[in-house]
């Protein structure tokens, strides 16, 4: 009966959850061209399987910290995986976009309008790039206006390289002008952004990977500590001070990883 009223009382909770993870994990899955038609239900699905977990895990084990913690990670894996799919199709996107507006501003200054260059990039850009301009000019040919089109991609992809590469599009569009002068000034700005980026990541390759090797550590001096005085070890696992200590030991190091990656992986 608690478990039922507690339910009915935290429905509109649950329900606003569902939205914001619906919303976001969506907008990355459309972004890798994945249907979410079934998201719901999925999401849906995934909360029992963790509520699940996280009783199994509590009744069982008898234990509520490592309970609550296992969920935690649990639920967070699959949205951390989504997210760095949809980060690297977005950076690959941005590593193809400067060739590909040179290519487009060579279709333009050969005689060709603006939606037939885009079907040129269609048919000869590489993959993944090859499949947004695919879509924005299937859409085109179904009858969607293309400043339209662009900015949906533009919405999508969710680069700010792109965003400016349609912006230009669609003002080139509206108020004429030399595009192919516009495009390869823009790619140019591009390419020197993307150079900047590569050499802030090379310098801190090493850090970055000093960060997963730090993050590592305390999982590898408890197994060394555990050799050296085993008794001490076992009761981080046997008594609720330990289980606190290492639960919070797991979260301060999660939120150390990230915030490591974040210092090192700044916006250009």
């Amino acid at each position: 009966m608690a478990t039922g009223l507690g339910a009915y009382a935290g429905a509109p909770f649950y329900a606003l959850g569902l939205d914001y993870v619906e919303r976001d994990i969506g907008d990355k899955l459309r972004r890798l061209h994945y249907r979410t038609s079934n998201l719901r239900r999925i999401l849906v699905l995934w909360s029992i399987a963790l509520a699940a977990t996280f009783l199994g895990t509590w009744l069982l084990a008898e234990n509520l910290v490592f309970a609550v913690l296992g969920t935690a990670l649990l639920s967070c894996g699959p949205w951390f995986v989504i997210r760095r799919m949809a980060e690297r199709y977005r950076q690959r996107i941005e590593d193809q976009l400067a060739d590909a507006m040179v290519s487009l501003s060579s279709a333009v200054k050969a005689g060709l309008s603006l939606a037939q260059a885009l079907g040129v990039l269609a048919d000869q850009s590489p993959q993944p790039i090859q499949s947004e301009f695919r879509r924005i000019v299937s859409e085109y040919e179904m009858g969607k206006p293309l400043d339209r089109t662009l900015d949906e991609a533009r919405h999508r992809l969710k680069s700010e390289n792109f965003a400016l590469f349609a912006a230009a599009l669609l003002a080139s569009r509206e108020s004429g002008g030399r595009l192919n002068e516009t495009i390869e000034r823009i790619a140019r700005s591009i390419r020197e952004l993307q150079r900047l980026e590569r050499k802030i990541n090379s310098e801190t390759a090493m850090a970055r990977r000093s960060a997963i090797y730090m993050a590592l550590a305390p999982l590898v001096i408890l197994i060394m500590y555990y050799f050296i005085d085993p008794d001490a070890v076992r009761l981080l696992f046997v008594t609720t001070a330990g289980h606190l200590l290492l639960a919070a030991s797991v979260l301060l190091n999660v939120i150390a990883y990230f915030w490591a990656r974040a210092i090192l992986n700044p916006d250009i």
